[in-house]
């Protein structure tokens, strides 16, 4: 990335570790400033602050039945116990045997457990009776009432008093198990789908298909069952769990719509599922020449892995950053810092960004070692270490080129994001018919401009790595050569990238359904959307990464093949680098008997007069 951009990144991190505590976010805190499940800090002015909290990692609410707003701040005495109780308690001598025998204070800490029946303040520093029965929930480690009525008031006005940007933040950490679990199921179906591309055969690509069909109809009915149950759920009162309604259906009419368009281009292709076959037995065997290729997802995945984990990281600092200001009684409250919870909206850009960076770097990486080995005159004599080779080339030579392609991807998309937002707010007004058409053909362009960037990106990387020029010198030669042989290509890449799309799908789909089925158990008190959207996507990216070593071979084979076209003629004195059997199938599957290379054209230059010619290594 430019040194600016990395630097500001560098500087948000920094600052929201130092200004952040993702602790309270995550264990919870009572209302002295003390994290509940760890040893403190005293906060000065708060003379219950900087206790230790170790063996006390619950939440408990003295007053969780008669919680009130009062202004901007929820008027509550919130204490660190170490367990929950789970029988009401009707007197304070109930109190202080529960005390006694549990080690589990409800009382003030400054009020000994042995005065809880002889104090006179204690109706002040304890609980009001009688205290109702609860238990611990994930969410911020807190004593959830259990009777009806306490549920009712106390889930009402806590979790809906809860800010946006905290409820996404405890749905992720609150599923944080089960969020590990599903990327690592994604990951097990990236590599069987892998693997499964590398042997592929007729009866297996019927196998694959007839998966997708059932996976993504079976997606699609249990969405839309979530839908109705929830519609049908009289007791939806709280903000996430209408949350969680509006987002079922949005993932209901999506996946609905994915799906008939699928089945629609399944339908249409279907007949090209032989010369499919061939195209990944052409991929494989040019993967033979280098078979590391399909290790280099796992290098790919685990940078993704360490990166991700370290923006989740500074995420949950950004969204903690707060000073302490001491109320009256000696409580705790914390003010968020001005301007710092924004920043995670650079911190957003900062996600697309280097996650294509990674991505663009296993492509570059891939295309150099696909032109090393085509443009191989001894088939006896392979080049050696070609992957390491390609490795060097792009750290030493093409950085910037990685950078610039990788930059456009988020430029396109961000403005993307900001379109659709504000169609569906005038949407949600319903008004602005006229804008919101607009907004709707603005996404469509977005859209279609966000494929062309990735398709022309990986050309431009292979062209790089043909040619040692930098990205927009390869751009123009890779648009330039493909235009002039687009009927080359045209017939070959549309059905293999849908197989390998179809692949991605196969991740996703199944992912995704894991993620409901575990998710929805926590309907009421989890905003488990957001960490299914980002499940959905870190599948999506893992099977990208995994799958996309065929695209990127398949896509540097055939601009591999036009630049032989374009620069030899198949005589004795300038032989093709293709075998045979490549240019065949291409015959075959263009239905052109007669493809040969132009005449009268030895090479093809660009505007500064360079031959575009293959250099090896």
């Amino acid at each position: 990335m430019p040194c600016s951009g990395a630097e500001y990144l560098v500087f948000i991190m920094g600052y929201s570790v130092v200004a952040g505590a993702a602790g309270r976010l995550i264990f919870g805190y009572d209302s002295f400033g003390n994290v509940c499940g760890k040893k403190n800090s005293p906060v000065e002015g708060a003379p219950l602050s900087g206790q230790d909290m170790t063996l006390k990692k619950h939440v408990f609410f003295m007053n969780s039945c008669n919680l009130e707003v009062k202004g901007v701040r929820l008027d509550r005495t919130a204490l660190c116990v170490s367990s929950c109780p789970e029988e009401q308690l009707d007197s304070l001598e109930e109190v202080q045997l529960f005390a006694n025998t549990s080690g589990s204070f409800l009382c003030v800490y400054s009020l000994n457990s042995f005065n809880y029946t002889h104090s006179p303040k204690a109706d002040s520093l304890c609980p009001r009776l009688p205290v109702p029965p609860s238990k611990s929930f994930p969410l911020f480690n807190r004593c959830i009432p259990q009777t009806p009525e306490c549920y009712s008031l106390f889930a009402s006005v806590l979790i809906n008093d809860v800010d946006t940007l905290h409820r996404i933040l405890s749905g992720i950490m609150s599923g944080r198990d089960t969020v590990l679990g599903l990327c690592v199921l994604a990951l097990a179906l990236s590599l069987a789908v892998m693997f499964t591309f590398r042997f592929i055969t007729t009866l297996l690509v019927h196998i694959f298909i007839s998966l997708i069909i059932l996976g993504l109809s079976f997606v699609c009915g249990v969405l839309w069952w979530l839908y109705y149950d929830y519609t049908n759920d009289l007791s939806i009162e709280l903000d996430t769990e209408r949350e969680n309604m509006k987002c079922v259906l949005g993932f209901a009419v999506v996946s609905t719509g994915i799906t008939a368009v699928l089945l629609v281009l399944i339908f249409v292709l279907r007949k090209r599922i032989k010369l499919t076959v061939e195209l990944f037995q052409i991929t494989n065997k040019a993967i033979s020449s280098a078979p590391f290729l399909l290790f280099q997802p796992l290098w790919t995945f685990t940078i993704l892995i360490f990166f991700w984990v370290l923006w989740v990281a500074v995420l949950l600092s950004l969204g903690t950053a707060g000073t302490a200001q001491v109320m009256e009684g000696g409580q705790v409250e914390y003010k968020p810092l001005s301007g710092i919870r924004y920043m995670w909206w650079y911190h957003l850009i900062g996600l697309f960004w280097t996650s294509e960076f990674i991505l663009a770097c296993q492509q570059m990486t891939i295309a150099g070692a696909v032109v090393t080995c085509y443009f191989n005159r001894s088939q006896n004599d392979p080049p050696d270490r070609p992957i390491l080779s390609s490795l060097s080339i792009l750290f030493f030579y093409h950085q910037g080129t990685v950078v610039k392609g990788s930059f456009l991807i988020p430029v396109v998309r961000i403005p993307r994001i900001i379109v659709m937002y504000m169609h569906n707010a005038l949407k949600e007004q319903q008004r602005g018919a006229l804008l919101r058409y607009l907004f709707r053909c603005c996404c469509g362009c977005f859209w279609c401009l966000d494929k062309y960037l990735l398709h022309l990106n990986q050309n431009a990387y292979t062209t790089t790595a043909i040619n040692g020029t930098d990205f927009c010198t390869s751009a123009k030669d890779a648009v330039k050569i493909l235009s002039k042989n687009s009927s080359h290509l045209k017939s070959i890449n549309c059905f293999g990238d849908f197989i390998i799309f179809l692949g991605k799908v196969l991740v996703v789909c199944f992912t995704v359904f894991g993620g409901l089925m575990a998710f929805n158990y926590n309907r009421a008190f989890q905003v488990w959307a957001v960490p299914l959207l980002l499940v959905a996507f870190f599948a999506y990216l893992v099977a990208h990464s995994f799958l996309s070593v065929f695209e990127t071979v398949l896509h540097a084979l055939f601009l591999c093949f036009t630049v032989d076209l374009e620069t030899n003629d198949g005589s004795s004195e300038k032989p093709y680098f293709m075998d045979q059997e490549f240019l065949s199938f291409v015959k075959r599957s263009n239905k052109l008997n007669n493809v040969r290379a132009p005449q009268g054209k030895d090479s093809l230059r660009n505007e500064e007069g360079t031959e575009l010619q293959a250099v090896v290594g």
